[in-house]
């Protein structure tokens, strides 16, 4: 099946930088009332704000710049070290009115679409399931998108990111965590945090950038609970994900040698 297209040209683009190959998918929301105006203000020259694609709730996808070259989606940003995250990823917002204008959830036929997408772009990019992430992921101090209503498990089941495990259960042991708490058990959040991808400093300290990393991990993984606390369900989860890029990790060093 062939992947179609609407051509919507943006001029907001640049050459991409650096040897390193795309090995990044980043998913947002437009966040805008309507799709013509997203469109219209990621073709904006003065908006200075792009995406390689859009797509719309009734799964129609628009082409707005060119695979090869790097769309201004990211902004300021980081994952897994990477901080030019534009120059190593492909950019798709999905169309919906976002927090701000009436947040709901995503329809099927967007998200089929955009699996869609995904599949055809598999057979042009290695991405590992660490690397498909959303915007709250790689910006979480600014950005929420796309939120704790994009589903995630369904891009898992189609072969596309993390999820949990089937035999994930909660911790026994695992302490529940407050913001302004100092301790040791901060400390190996934040280390499992930095495990992820997460761009987080081991200090110890539930400081205000620790809760931000904590909200971003609760809308992708967590979504029945987003408001930056690592209960004992938190951080169970956030380590049960940071032993699945452990043992990926692990599996790729004993193929290598």
């Amino acid at each position: 099946m062939t992947l179609s297209f609407i051509e919507h040209p943006s001029p907001n683009f640049d050459e991409r930088s650096g040897r390193r190959p795309v090995d990044m998918v980043v998913l947002h929301y437009t966040g805008m009332p309507t799709a013509a105006a997203a469109l219209q203000r990621l073709s904006d020259p003065e908006a200075k704000v792009s995406a390689h694609y859009v797509i719309d709730e009734d799964g129609t996808i628009y082409r707005l710049v060119p695979e090869d070259k790097r769309a201004w989606h990211a902004g300021v940003a980081f994952w897994r070290g990477v901080r030019d995250v534009n120059a190593r990823s492909i950019g798709i917002e999905l169309v919906n009115p976002g927090h701000e204008f009436g947040y709901r959830e995503f329809p099927a036929v967007q998200i089929d679409a955009l699996i869609a997408l995904l599949k055809d772009m598999a057979s042009r990019y290695d991405v590992m399931p660490g690397n498909y992430v959303a915007h709250s992921d790689i910006a979480p101090m600014r950005k929420e998108d796309p939120g704790e209503l994009f589903p995630w498990h369904r891009l898992h089941a189609a072969g596309f990111g993390r999820w949990w495990a089937g035999d994930f259960k909660v911790s026994p042991h695992a302490p529940s965590m407050q913001p302004g708490e100092r301790s040791g058990a901060v400390l190996e959040l934040q280390v499992a945090l930095d495990r992820i991808g997460y761009g987080i400093e081991g200090s110890g300290f539930y400081d205000p950038a620790t809760e931000a990393v904590v909200r971003a991990f609760q809308r992708h993984w967590r979504q029945s609970q987003v408001d930056g606390i690592s209960d004992a369900e938190t951080t169970s989860l956030i380590r049960h994900i940071a032993d699945q890029v452990n043992m990926r990790r692990i599996s790729s060093e004993r193929a290598a040698s």
